[in-house]
This record gives structure tokens, sequence and C-alpha cells, in this order.
């Protein structure tokens, strides 16, 4: 048995501890008729540092072959996640003829439980025992075997950044060559500065900007830690990127280069492209016989080169520079001397810096009519002379001082066939001698053979089976494209790109993105991972007093581990002692748990069987403590100089206490250390122990107090010193605060005496950073106060500070955490107890309060009714908004009398009268003696105007109609959508007028011109629905009560186009309010949160509860957000929200005050909007009728059952249900707490399994990968095969003397096979 480097040759013996990763082991078995074993092992050899051995079954695996299998030898003993990538050949010696050995090589990538790899069916085992083929002689068989062992990339897990210093491009489906490409550019490092220098704006989308997006992607290239996606540059290249990607590599190469080129002009970089890869050549034509030369200059970015008939690149420039003759039926054509004998050709002017060279793999096959890779063996060298052989491509214009040697930069190729395969590239990007692969989002470190001879193409000769000859398979891994940079302009082109070439936008903003993206990715990645949060005194000390006054330590400042479950925990303390310089043996971890009281606290150590368990298991542990993350306190004890020291051993008697020193006259607490106390221990007994660790006289009197909570309330309990720790109920993790005795701080009028006062003031404080409610966005100043402080103790001290006597003249307004501003409605004179209620908006707490002073107290204000009134003038095209305050028991004639001091009106004796307007309908004209406590102008508009002339002194046949104008919207082909706009207005009609009359009245009051008036349709509208009007109607005749100018019931429309100009910021501000005001009044708060949620700066989320509102509220929403000048209808919503809301209640609630007439109200309007059809509009007002009729009577009998019902029967049965559904839920939930334990074993089985399906897509992933080629490679080798078994028959054929047969066989042959 013999074991051998493959150069040179050493036996097992010998191999150095690190041994090489390629070895040939040579196995002799003897007596292999006389083996009885069903299988058979060789003696282990060492590869890659492991023990291999091969595995035979000498009777054959169930098969009549000879099985044979490569074996790792200690795969029980492997660590986990241990793999190796190996490539072997296995083979059956032949011990007369050398050349018939029988040879099979493969390739596998082995782990713990793929241990074993090789042939079932290796050889016959006929062919085997017989003695006459040469493979058993003298009854001994002789195995080789042939192995090369690597570390397996592992893509999971594999960072190209950290192995190779580069990352690779992910691949987005059908665009692997443009990453190769993109890769080959990036790596020409001027071309990247360029890139880098065209002008680009902050604000520009990388979607639509292909510089812009190649910025971004290069940037990514050179700073990002892995893959980076080309979704944007593919998106830059307009709508039909998908197609343009799908250009053929040559194609995608010069239109790339063109796009590029072309949104550099105008730039300081432009020509740029040019100076890289455009080089000239001059085409020429010569005729023999006759004075006649035409020559031609072209400019190219890269060169064509044929593959077919050509064995390297200087054949191929050769073949591109040969010079062709046209003569016979090829002769030139010239128009002025006709058919000629000439020579055609073409020679190099110059040759760029960078030299890109296509090489034509692909080729169209006129005779199979399709297109055929050409996989012919094509060399190509490190260094191209283009001068060679006296210039011999160069033109005798070019410029002989330039010397055109190059230097191979990039090697672009594809694997695979016609039809599909894989592109990858190898670059050197320093021009070193190290390559590396670019494989999409996989970069790896490759030779030059691998880059070079490996790319070639060609064919491979195979060993050949017994008395068969040799037979040949096609590389279908071959170079497509060739990047050379001529070493004259070696320094120039490979040059240094760093921050100050690139735009500070787009750092700026790729950095925020970079950083965003890394905790998506640690996101993803989470779940292999555990984050330890390691707690250590020094954290205790920093904290206690400064961040944090209750519990031990605040966990999201302490340092944190991120370890991978499957670690050991004894590896872990290593990373610890790297960080903190602890020693393993002198550490000791505690896990923390969360208590019912909801403080966390040390609870016990880590038993040394935790401790030898993986981190992943110790988690899972902690997760039964209720812990989210491993929360683990370090325990180092330290000698007097400092130093680590052992730890004692801890008992059950001992118990881990945490110390915090309170001083009133500082008002400070801070964390002075930790103790092991016996459980039996009395505090009076180790008092010395506790003014050492405070600094105090071994003999000062202290009181001592446990710290218990701090939510909801603080619990802070004097502890009594003569009773034991045990007795008071101490245990590990337990927080004690003393400090010196009371007395003496009480007699100093210290403001917190002691520890519970203090404890209490610190959780109950509050910062207030108080805004001017002029100036919303402006913070003013803050003051410290406390969530106990009741409304009243707020404006005062808020008073005290601004220097005003009266605090009652002070209102607040709150804070609207959603939107960031104040909240529509300030806050009620004491209508709210504390402050914690002012602060704290839908579940979420804020620190702010706006504030407003005013001249007369807040009482007083809350006892005028504020008004905003809307005056239109009667001469002139104006409107003032006027801000009125009376008292709630004022009427409308208060108001008018008022506004009359305040506006300019037409003459002295003009009267006035107040309006109810909204979505452009007037609803009601008020009558001067109502009270202006029953006006809500919340969401309705209050307008003003002086009363015509005409309309003061109606007749008998007088009707006063209103008129407003609106426009038809087609929703869909049965329903049309009526919207009003515009002002509108009352209007005095007369008995019998026609509508033609009417509409001259209109047109000199509106100012119409004639032709714009012509256009406008006059119709009756009830209940919202348009009825038009001929100009022969009589008017009067659709307004028959004197009432009717309520739009309640009949009004007059005018149908025309809305020229007014867009107001949609105006618009969407008024409605906000309209929406706001609407849900907060009439009660719906969740309504209210919502509509505050839909604000463009919201981020806070909905909740399921609001989502019906949402839908109520939606087409509103949608008006907000568009452009057009009229109001949305809100109140119409207002009413459907109104009538859903009774539809769902009982007749109970719609029996109480208002309720009724509240809900006949809006179903009346929703009925006016259209919303429900008018068909059915009598059916609803017959049985409004009867319910009126029948409500009495109903609450008449609530009341009378109510008072007859015994409740106390019930109450009681109610209480022994109770008892009886709690006893049932104690057991429901120790159920489910063991559920609990065993969803978490679950769990952690299910993340293990998932790992190992991982591996196994990955392995799949690998195999699939390494098929293509096999596939392709298959394809083409059975269409040689055909095409063999095809000709074989031809040629038999045209053996045949009949003529006649033969042509009707060819025939048939062509048809079939299309020839």
């Amino acid at each position: 048995m013999e074991v051998a480097q493959v150069e040179p040759a050493c036996t097992v013996d010998s191999q150095p501890v690190e041994d090489p990763p390629v070895m040939k082991f040579t196995w002799t078995i003897e007596n292999f008729t006389r083996l009885n074993t069903k299988k058979h092992y060789s003696d282990m050899f060492v590869v890659g540092g492991y023990k291999w051995r091969i595995r035979i079954f000498p009777k054959g695996n169930k098969v009549d072959y000879l099985s044979m299998y490569l074996d790792v030898a200690d795969s029980g003993t492997l660590p986990y996640g241990w793999s190796r990538y190996a490539h072997f050949s296995l083979a059956v010696v032949n011990q007369i003829h050398s050349k018939y050995s029988i040879r099979k090589d493969t390739q596998h990538q082995f782990n713990a439980r793929e241990s074993n790899w090789g042939f079932t069916s290796f050889m016959l085992l006929g062919d085997l025992y017989d003695q006459h083929r040469g493979y058993l002689v003298n009854d001994t068989v002789v195995v080789e075997a042939e192995i090369s062992v690597s570390k397996v990339l592992d893509y999971g897990s594999y960072d190209s950044k950290k192995e190779t210093g580069y990352v690779g491009l992910k691949n987005q489906g059908a665009n692997g060559h443009m990453n190769s490409l993109l890769q080959t550019w990036y790596h020409i490092p001027y071309f990247r500065k360029c890139v880098h220098h065209v002008p680009t704006t902050e604000d520009g989308m990388p979607s639509g900007s292909i510089p812009l997006a190649l910025q971004r992607l290069f940037y990514k290239l050179q700073y990002s830690e892995s893959s980076v996606a080309t979704k944007e540059l593919t998106k830059s290249f307009g709508p039909t990127h998908d197609l343009f990607v799908k250009h053929d590599p040559p194609e995608l190469n010069r239109v790339l280069i063109e796009k590029l080129e072309d949104k550099m002009k105008g730039t300081i970089v432009e020509g740029t492209i040019q100076q890289l890869f455009e080089g000239h050549y001059r085409n020429y034509i010569e005729c023999f016989n006759v004075d006649y030369k035409s020559t031609w200059k072209e400019s190219f970015y890269d060169l064509q080169l044929d593959v077919k008939g050509c064995r390297d690149v200087y054949a191929s420039f050769s073949k591109f520079v040969e010079v062709k003759r046209l003569e016979g039926d090829n002769q030139y054509h010239s128009e002025e001397l006709g058919l000629q004998d000439a020579k055609k050709g073409v020679l190099f002017i110059d040759f760029p810096p960078v030299l890109q060279l296509q090489l034509k793999r692909f080729e169209y096959d006129f005779m199979q009519d399709t297109t055929v890779k050409i996989n012919d063996r094509y060399e190509f060298p490190l260094q191209l002379d283009l001068d060679r052989e006296n210039g011999k491509y160069l033109s005798p214009e070019s410029d002989k001082s330039v010397r055109n040697l190059y230097t191979l930069h990039s090697v672009l190729v594809h694997s695979g066939g016609v039809h599909g395969g894989h592109y990858h590239a190898f670059v050197r990007p320093t021009l070193s001698d190290q390559w590396y692969k670019f494989g999409d989002k996989c970069v790896t470190k490759e030779d030059v053979k691998r880059a070079l001879e490996e790319q070639y193409g060609g064919e491979d000769e195979t060993s050949p089976d017994f008395n068969n000859t040799p037979f040949k398979l096609t590389r279908y891994s071959d170079a497509y494209m060739l990047v050379y940079v001529r070493d004259s302009d070696k320094d120039k082109v490979i040059c240094n790109v760093d921050e100050k070439d690139i735009a500070e936008h787009l750092k700026i903003r790729l950095k925020k993105e970079q950083e965003k993206e890394k905790k998506e990715r640690f996101k993803e990645q989470a779940h292999h991972y555990t984050i330890i949060e390691v707690v250590r005194d020094e954290d205790l000390a920093e904290q206690i007093g400064r961040d944090i006054y209750f519990d031990l330590v605040d966990h999201d400042k302490v340092r944190k581990f991120h370890i991978h479950k499957q670690t050991s925990f004894n590896n872990f303390k290593e990373e610890v002692a790297k960080e903190f310089g602890i020693p393993l043996q002198f550490q000791r971890f505690w896990i923390w748990a969360k208590r019912q009281n909801y403080t966390y606290r040390p609870a016990r150590p880590l038993t040394p069987l935790e401790e030898s368990q993986s981190v992943g298991q110790i988690e899972g542990v902690s997760n039964k403590m209720h812990n989210a993350e491993l929360k683990l306190f370090l325990e180092v004890e330290f000698g007097p100089i400092q130093r680590p020291i052992s730890l004692p051993n801890k008992t059950e008697e001992d118990i881990l206490l945490f110390f915090k020193l309170y001083e009133p006259e500082k008002q400070e607490l801070r964390f002075v250390g930790r103790l092991f106390v016996k459980s039996f221990t009395k505090p009076v007994e180790i008092l010395a122990k506790f003014n050492q660790l405070a600094g105090f006289s071994l003999d000062e009197e202290i009181e001592i107090y446990e710290e218990i909570r701090f939510k909801p309330s603080v619990m802070c309990q004097r502890l009594d010193k003569m009773i034991s720790f045990q007795s008071s109920q101490i245990e590990d993790g337990d927080i004690i605060c003393f400090q010196k005795s009371t007395q003496l701080e009480i007699d100093k009028g210290c403001k917190y005496p002691d520890v519970p006062s203090f404890l209490d003031y610190v959780h109950n404080r509050q910062i207030v950073h108080f805004h001017s409610l002029e100036k919303p966005t402006v913070e003013d100043f803050c003051l410290e106060l406390s969530k106990l402080h009741t409304y009243d103790d707020v404006v005062k001290k808020l008073a005290h500070h601004i220097g005003l006597e009266d605090p009652t003249k002070i209102r607040l307004t709150a804070h609207n955490c959603y939107s960031q501003q104040p909240r529509a409605q300030p806050i009620k004179y004491r209508g709210v107890e504390h402050l914690t209620e002012m602060l704290t908006h839908y579940n979420q707490n804020s620190d702010i309060l706006y504030y407003e002073v005013f001249e007369i107290t807040l009482p007083e204000l809350q006892d005028l009714k504020h008004l905003k009134v809307a005056f239109h003038h009667a001469t002139k095209d104006e409107v003032e908004i006027h801000s009125i305050r009376l008292p709630k028991q004022s009427i409308v004639g208060d108001v008018i009398n008022v506004l009359k001091t305040k506006v300019e009106l037409s003459h002295p004796n003009a009267e006035l009268r107040l309006l109810e307007v909204f979505d452009h309908k007037i609803y009601k004209i008020f009558p001067n003696s109502e009270k202006i406590e029953n006006i809500n102008n919340q969401y309705w508009t209050l307008r003003a105007e002086e009363i015509p002339e005409e309309e003061k002194n109606l007749g008998l046949y007088h009707r006063l109609i209103h008129v407003f104008h609106f426009t038809v919207t087609v929703l869909n082909q049965m329903v049309d959508q009526v919207q009003n706009f515009g002002e509108p207005f009352v209007l005095v009609i007369h008995e019998g007028e026609t509508l033609a009359e009417v509409k001259k009245r209109i047109q000199k009051k509106l100012q119409v011109p004639d032709e714009e008036f012509a256009k406008w349709k006059f119709a009756f509208l009830s209940l919202g629905r348009p009825e038009y009007l001929q100009d022969s109607a009589i008017v009067s005749r659709r307004f028959q009560r004197r009432e009717s100018y309520a739009t309640w019931e009949h009004c007059l429309g005018l149908e025309h186009s809305d020229k007014a100009p867009k107001r949609a910021h105006a618009a969407n501000q008024a409605a906000q309010v309209t929406l706001e005001s609407m849900a907060s009044n009439v009660g719906h708060e969740t309504a209210s949160r919502e509509i505050e949620m839909q604000n463009d700066d919201l981020d806070g989320p909905a909740s399921p509860a609001v989502d019906r509102t949402l839908r109520r509220l939606s087409a509103a929403e949608d008006l907000l957000k568009s452009t057009s000048a009229r109001e949305p209808s809100v109140e119409a919503l207002a009413a459907l929200d109104t009538v859903s809301r009774y539809a769902r209640s009982s007749l109970d609630t719609l029996c109480t005050n208002g309720a009724y007439e509240e809900f006949k109200a809006a179903l009346k309007l929703v009925t006016e909007q259209g919303m429900i059809h008018s068909t059915i509009t009598s059916m609803f007002k017959d049985l409004l009728s009867s319910l009126e009729g029948e409500m009495p009577k109903y609450v008449a009998a609530v009341k009378k059952l109510a008072q007859a019902e015994d409740f106390r029967v019930e109450h009681e049965g109610i209480i022994t249900q109770m008892g009886l559904a709690m006893q049932k839920c104690q057991e429901r939930k120790d159920i489910v707490a063991n559920y609990d334990a065993k969803v978490t074993e679950l769990e952690a089985e299910l993340v293990r399994v998932k790992a190992e399906r991982a591996e196994a897509m990955a392995n799949l992933e690998t195999a699939v990968d390494e098929m293509e080629p096999l596939k392709q490679r298959f394809a083409d080798s059975s269409l040689k095969s055909e095409n063999l078994i095809v000709r074989q028959a031809t040629l038999t054929l045209q053996k045949c003397s009949s003529v006649g047969t033969w042509a009707v066989i060819q025939d048939a042959l062509k048809k079939y096979f299309k020839f």
C-alpha cells in the first residue's frame, strides 16, 4: 500500500502534520478471491488534515459490479458543520496493459451525514475475475486513488469580501453576461473614476439615470460587505430594459458604451470613453489593372475576432488584416471604371489603451439553420504583442513611437451551450499574478491555469475502456471576450479611486442605505445567531444614578456579543476573556430572570453542565425564564491590586445581594457593590460591611430598605434589621438600598429625606417642553413637573415661570403624537385630573404641551360662543372673515349688530341676515331670535350678507328659492354624481314666471356673458336628483311651499363647468379641520385618530378596531388628496357614520335623549345626498312614522320591566359561574405553560432542521450547476451519434448499384433529418 503526493511521491509515515490537499494512494489487495467479508476497507491515509480510506464490495453492493467508494474514516467524530469538497478518481489497474486500466472520476461535498461517495457499478465482476484480462493477477488487485481536497465554499456563509477583498453582483435572471462586463469595467479604475465625475443631482432617481445608477453600483462594489444588486442599473435603461439586457454580449457592450458616452456629452468627462476604448483602422480597395485606390477610416470600441479556423489571437489578427482578392464573379464594381480585379484589406492605424476583443464563439450555421457555439481550442497569451513581425497589422500611417505591447486584464467566460449556460469573469484588477473569479455573488481566488488554459476550449481525451479506442469530450467552458491593457498606459488606467472622486451627495445617501441594508441583513441571519448581553459591575456603577434609578441596569447599553447558536459556551467565554481581559477560570455567569413584578434580576449561576452546552441550548433555558434575549451577569472577584482572583464557592445558603446608597442632602442614589450573605444572617450582624461599602465609619447608624418594584407604582419597604434575610424573603438578585439615619436628614429639612420618597419623586417626575401655540414648532422652555400634578398645579407653575399673576388666563393644548402638531381641540378648563392625561394621546406618551394666554379667564372664555362669519359684500366681489365672541345666551340678532360695526355696508339702513352654508349649498337662514348656543359652526360655514330690497316685502305670489351651481360626473353607465361648487344664493320668483324670464334675471345678477350663459342648463333638484327644465316651464309650480328655500326639499340648480381656479391646498386644510371636528364632536375618537394617522408624516400603526370607520371615511380621504377646488362632502360622511352607528345599536340606544332626532336628521341628509335610492325613500318615511308612535309605549314597558325584575338572584348565579370559570382558567393556564415548554423545545429543533435544509439546498444547487454543462455535452454527443448513424447508412447505400433506389432513400433522409 502506498500513499504519495502527485509530485513527488512519499509514504504515509513521512507525511507532515499539515498534508498537502492533493494525494495519490495505491492499495494492493492480496488474496482477493478469498475475501469473505461483504465490504473491505483500505488502510487510512491523510489528505487535507483528515483521515480517508477506500471501501470496496468484492462481490458487489447488490449488483453484478465491483462497488468502490471513497470514505471519511472518522466521520463519527467530525466537528459540527465539518464539510470538505473532494475531486477524486478511483482506478482498478490493468497489470498487463496499463492503458486498459479502468479509471473513473467524480466529485462530492463530504460532511458528517454524507461521509462516503463513489461508484456502485464500477466494473463488471466478470471482467474483474477474468484472469486473462489483467485486472486480477496472482490473486492480487491493485486500486489507485488520486484525491484533491479543498474546503467547501458554503455560499450561504462564504464571505467574498473577507476572503478576496471584492464582492460580487446578484444575478437577477438572464443577466450573467452583463454582470461579467460590469465587473470588468469596475476593475478598470480610470473608467470608474470617469463615471464618478459625471455630474449627477442629489435628488436624482437611479432608475432614470444611467450615470447615477452606475455611480451607485461602483460605490457599492467598492464599499459594500456583500454582493450588490443591479436592478437600479437595468431600470435606468428605460421601459424596454428587459429586452435591453437580453442583447448578446458584444452587442450589450457596444450599446452600453454608446449610452454612457451620450450621457457624458457636455460634461467634464466628455470624450473619456473614446480616449480609453477607441481605436482606428483603415479599409482599402486597390485595383490591379487600373490606377484606382479607395480608402476610408473607421473607429472601433471592440474588435470581433474569428475563432473558427484560428488557433490563437495572433492567427485571428492575421485573418483580420488578410488581403482578399476580388476576382472572377467577385470583381470590384466601380461606378466610374466598372468591374475590376482588385484586392481588399484592413490595416490598423492605432490601438486604444484598453483593448476589448470579442471572440466569435457564437455563429450562424446556414446548413443547420441555427446558431451554434464554437467550442474549438483557442489560445490567448498573457502578453499580446501587436507590433510583432515588423508591425504586420499596422498601417504605414501608424505612430511607430507607440509600443503596442498589452497585458491580459480580464477573461470573460461562457460555460454551457448555445441555448443556455453560465457567465463569469476572471480578472486581475492590479495586473498582478493573482487572478479572481467573479461568478455573480461569489468571488474566489484562482490561479493562472484556471483563468487561461482551462478557458481555451477544445476537447479532453478520456481514458479508454477495455478493447475500446480513446474518445474525446468537448469542453463547454471557454472565453468569449478578452480585455488587454497597454503596458505604456498601465499607470494611467490602473489608477487609484478613493472617496474624493465620489460626489458628496452620493456618499451620504449610500452610507445611509448601507446602514439600512446592514440591519436588514442582520435580521435575515438573526435566527442563526444569539445576542448575548453581558452585564458587569462596571455597567451598574456607570448607569445607576445617571441613566437609571430602578432595577440594576439598562440592558440596551451593555456589551452585546453576536454568537452563533452552535458555538459552545466555553468558546464564548474565550471571546469574553479577549474582550474584558478576564481569564476563563475567573468567570462565573448568572442568568437573569424576569420576575412577576416586571423587574429583571440575576437569578442563579449557570451550572457546569449548562456551560458545557452550546449557546443555543442555554438560550432555551433563558427563554423559559421569560427572556427574549440571553442576558448574563458576569461575576468577577478582584484582589487588592485589582487583578481577578478565584471565585468563592456558592452554597444554597449564600444569597447574592446588590447594594445602592442614597445620600439625601445631595439627592443622589448610586451603586456601591454586591455581597454574598448567609440566608440566616440578620442585617444588624453585618452593618459594618454596609458601612464599609459606603465609606462610612463602621459604627454609623443606617436605615435599610428593599427595592421591590417600580411598576405601576414604586414599592420600597424598610427592612427590620433584627430579622434574618430569609425571614424577610430576601433571595438572589435582590436590591438593598441604605442610607444614614433619617432623623438627621429630617432635621436638615431635606425635600426627600428617605429612599422611598426619593424613588417616588424620580418615578413621577416629568420634564415638559412648552411651546407657544402661535409658534408650535418652536420650544419656549421646559419645566420639571410631576405626573401627579393636577390641572391647577400645572398652570400655576407655568404662570409662575412666565410671570403671569392669574393662571386661569392660560389655556393648554395637548400634542398630537402622530402628526407632531397641536391637537385640534384645546384642553378644557379643569377637564383632566393629572398631567399624565394631558401627555397621553391614544396610548402614545408625549412630553410637549402648547399654551396660549388670554386677556380674560378661561371660565369666562368658556361661557362665550366663538363664531367665524364670512361676510359677502353686496357691491364688491370680496369676502371677509370675522371672529365674534358673545355670551352663549346671545341671539343671532346680537351677532348681526356686532357684525354691522365691523363691515362696510352698501348704505346705512342695510339689513343683514345669517345663513348656514355647507358644500356650496344654503341649508338655513337663521331667524334673528335664534340662540347662538344652538349653532354648530364646527363643520358648517356661517355666511352673512345684505338682504336685497326685493326680498324684504314678499307678496303672496312670491317665492324665495335656493339656487346653487353644480356639475354632473358620470361614475358609471347607471349613476351620475352631482358635485356642487361656487357661491349659492337665494332668488325671488314670481307666480307664473317662466324659466326664460328667470334666466334673464340670473344672468344679470351674475353678470355672465351671453356666449357662456348659452351653455348653462337649468334643473329642478329634489333630494339631489336633477330634473332639467325647458325655457317655457313655469318655475313657481315647482316650488309650492314658502319654506322651500331649505335645500332639504327643493332647489334650482345651474349646471355648467367650474371655471374657478383650483384651491387644492386651502380646500384640503379646511376639509381636514372639518373631518377632525366631525370625528371629535360626534364622539368618534377612533375616527379622529384614523384621520390623524392619514397625514404624510404619520408613522403610528392603525388599529383594527377602526377599520369600519376608515372605510366610511375613505371617500373623504380621496377628496382631500385631489386637486379639486371644491370642498369634499363631509356632512354626508358624518351623516352616514351616524346612521351606521344607530343601525347597529339597540332600540334602547335610540330612545336616549336626542338620539332619535339625530338619527332622523342624519337619515334625511343621507337620502338627500343620493346614498339611498329614491324608490325606497317613502318606505323609510312610513317606517319612521310608525316607529315614532310605538317608541313611547316601548320606553314605558322597559321602565316597568326594570322595576319588576329582581337582579340579586341572577347576580349570585354569576358569582358562582365566575368562580368556576376562574378555576377552569387556572387549569387551562397550567396546560398552556406545559405546551409553552414543549413549543420552546420544538422551536429549537425547527431551527436545527432549517439549518440542515439550507445546507441540503446549497448542495442541490451545486449539483444542478455541475449538471448543466454535462446536459449540453450529452445533447451534443447525442447529435453527433445520430449524424454518425445517418452518415454510415448513407455510405452503405452509396455502394448500391441502383441509382434510382438511392435517390429515393436520399430524398427521404433529407426530409426526415432536414439536411
